[in-house]
């Protein structure tokens, strides 16, 4: 596996594995398919490993502990906090407080088993506190050696430069993908400015793009696509016509259309890391390989011409108003 640099020197894979749907969100769940998973995915240098705090919730930092016990050097652990929810799973709000940050960071580093996080996010921006104030909790946090680099989730370029000025920001992780372009128009030039490598999570336009989802009724009950508005109705229509131009353009290459569509996303520069989430360790090997896939600059303009920026027909999520815009 080929390697990128996110921000002054944080080096991980070029492709990473999300975590989330092996503890909630994507129906059902299998903890030994999941464990084997991770495991497989250090064995193939897949080794930047993406959590937090809220999936589950509590539960996949727990999970990802299990899988790295013994491999800790192996890895580039990255998790969140920010989005606060109670044991039953209820959602709290979020929050980015001083003494909230130092809590959230104390109980991720005990459920991870570990000494220290090699890069914490701040998943969502709260916007009740000053982000300043967040972001010095987290510097305080570098400095005593418990986190490596910082993060930003969902952050505006407003207040990307402003964190920026506080504490050097390594990463910023956001929705990108053939399907969810919108960084394009500000964020990138942000974060390219101040030198912050980009995390791509959905890569694969939360499974869409692979191909394997032809109907709502192809995800469980409990999955929490079949209320993403992108998977509902005439949306979910004319999104599929889309991946079925992509499906076109893989097979002539030989390669999948998830491949198809995470060689994309990595030849939009070399500061970017995708971080596609899967719960099957062939379907990991198959995200893997797209490392390997060569896309020349007449695949590109085909891609773009099948699928253009901004064809997407629906909002990302339900509601909208969470995102730091």
């Amino acid at each position: 596996m080929q390697k990128r640099t996110l921000g002054q020197g944080f080096e991980v894979s070029a492709i990473g594995l999300g975590c989330m749907g092996m503890s909630e969100f994507y129906g059902a769940r299998d903890e030994q398919e999941a464990l084997d998973t991770i495991q497989r995915a250090l064995d193939l240098g897949v080794t930047f490993l993406d959590t937090a705090d809220m999936y589950g919730p509590f539960t996949n930092e727990k999970l990802v502990a299990r899988a790295i016990a013994g491999r800790r050097d192996e890895v580039q652990l990255a998790t969140k906090f920010g989005n606060v929810r109670g044991e039953d799973g209820e959602w709290l709000g979020i929050r980015g407080d001083a003494d909230y940050v130092r809590q959230a960071c104390e109980a991720s580093l005990e459920r991870l088993g570990v000494d220290h996080i090699d890069l914490y996010y701040q998943h969502r921006v709260d916007k009740g506190t000053e982000i300043e104030e967040t972001v010095g909790a987290m510097a305080e946090l570098v400095e005593a050696g418990k986190v490596r680099h910082i993060g930003l989730s969902e952050a505006s370029p407003e207040t990307i430069r402003r964190a920026h000025a506080v504490h050097p920001v390594t990463a910023l992780q956001t929705e990108y993908s053939l399907w969810t372009r919108d960084p394009e128009d500000e964020i990138f030039p942000t974060v390219r400015e101040l030198g912050i490598g980009f995390v791509a999570y959905s890569p694969l336009g939360r499974g869409f793009l692979s191909g394997r989802v032809t109907s709502p009724e192809d995800l469980d009950e409990d999955d929490f696509r079949r209320r993403n508005p992108r998977f509902q109705g005439e949306n979910f229509e004319r999104n599929l016509e889309l991946v079925e131009r992509v499906r076109e353009i893989a097979e002539e290459k030989g390669v999948t259309p998830a491949q198809l569509a995470l060689a994309w996303v990595l030849r939009q520069g070399d500061d970017i890391v995708p971080i596609p989430g899967t719960k099957r360790a062939n379907y990991l090997e198959e995200n893997a390989r797209a490392a390997e896939v060569e896309l020349s600059y007449e695949d590109l303009i085909r891609i773009e011409d099948a699928f253009p920026k901004g064809a997407t027909s629906g909002d990302r999520y339900p509601d909208m108003s969470s995102i730091d815009r």
